[in-house]
C-alpha cells in the first residue's frame, strides 16, 4: 500500500526557505471539497493509502544530518513492512536520505527524475547537502542503477560532466515528449520537482524557470511510466510563493496521479 509522509525540511534550499510549510498545503488540496478523490486512471484514491503524518524534524542548519538520518530511517522501516512510501517535501535535498532508505530493499532501482534542474552539483555554496546536489551523492553511492532526469533546462557545463561521469540519461525539455523514456523495467522511484512545470501552471515554486512542462504533459509522462513504482516524493512546492492556493492543487494533482497509478499496480 502506498503511504504518504511529510518531510517538512528546507533548511539546505539555496534561495528562498518555505518549502517545509508544503505537506500540509498538499495534503489540504487532496481532501478538498472542490474536486472529488478519482484519478485519470479510474481510480478512487480515498482510503485507498495509509497516512503517516509528518515526520519531526528539527529544519535546522546544525542538525541536517539528525534529520537526514530520520528520514531515512523512517523510509527504511516503512519499505521492511512492505509499504510503499510517497514523500512530501521540503526541498529536494531529502531525496538524498529517501534513497538512503531504500538501499538494501530494492536492487535495480531507476528513479525518474523529473525537474528543472538536474541537481548533480558535487557542491553549491559550500554544502555537499544543498538541494542542488542530491544526484550527485545518490549516485557516487550506487543507490540507484539507473537516473532518467526529464524536463531539464538548466544544464550547464558543471553539471553535463557530472551527468556524464554518472551515466545520467538526461531528456531536456527541447526533447520531450519522451514517453518510450519512462517505459522502464523493475522497480521505479520518482522523484518530482514541482518546478518541471512551467511557473505559469506552478507559480508557488521558489525558483521560476519558464520554458516547462504542463500539468497536461506531466501527467501523461507518469501515466506512460512502466515498472513497479516503489516509491515516489514531490518537493520543492512553496506555499508563500502561491496564487491562490493553484500550486497546491496542482501538487495535489500529480499525487492524486501517481497515488492511482500505485494503487493499480497494489
Amino acid at each position: 500500500m502506498p503511504t504518504v509522509v511529510g518531510v517538512p525540511l528546507d533548511v539546505n534550499s539555496s534561495y528562498l526557505r518555505g518549502a517545509a510549510g508544503a505537506p500540509q498545503k498538499i495534503r489540504e488540496a487532496l481532501s478538498s471539497e472542490a474536486w472529488n478523490s478519482w484519478s485519470e486512471l479510474g481510480v478512487d484514491v480515498a482510503g485507498a493509502f495509509g497516512d503517516a503524518g509528518d515526520l519531526r524534524l528539527s529544519n535546522s542548519a546544525k542538525e541536517v544530518g539528525h534529520d537526514f538520518a530520520e528520514i531515512e530511517q523512517a523510509v527504511s522501516a516503512l519499505v521492511a513492512k512492505g509499504e510503499r512510501p510517497v514523500l512530501l517535501g521540503g526541498d529536494h535535498s531529502v531525496t538524498y536520505p529517501i534513497l538512503k532508505g531504500f538501499a538494501g530493499h530494492n536492487a535495480e532501482l531507476t528513479i525518474l527524475h523529473f525537474d528543472a534542474h538536474p541537481d548533480l552539483y558535487d557542491e553549491f555554496e559550500g554544502s555537499r547537502v544543498s538541494h542542488a546536489c542530491p544526484f550527485a551523492r545518490i549516485m557516487e553511492e550506487g543507490l540507484a542503477k539507473r537516473l532518467v532526469q526529464i524536463g531539464i533546462r538548466t544544464l550547464n557545463r558543471h553539471q553535463s560532466e557530472q551527468a556524464e561521469k554518472f551515466g545520467v540519461e538526461m531528456v531536456p525539455m527541447t526533447a520531450l515528449p519522451a514517453f518510450d523514456r519512462v517505459k522502464v523495467r523493475g522497480p521505479v522511484y520518482i522523484s518530482f520537482d514541482m518546478d518541471v512545470l512551467d511557473p505559469a501552471f506552478a507559480p508557488g515554486i521558489s525558483h521560476h524557470e519558464p520554458g516547462g512542462m504542463t500539468v497536461r504533459e506531466a501527467i501523461a509522462h507518469l501515466h506512460a511510466l512502466e515498472g513497479t513504482i516503489v516509491g515516489a516524493d514531490i518537493v520543492e512546492y512553496n506555499p508563500g510563493r502561491d496564487i491562490g492556493g493553484m500550486t497546491a492543487m496542482v501538487a495535489a494533482k500529480i499525487l492524486k496521479e501517481i497515488l492511482g497509478k500505485m494503487i493499480l499496480q497494489d
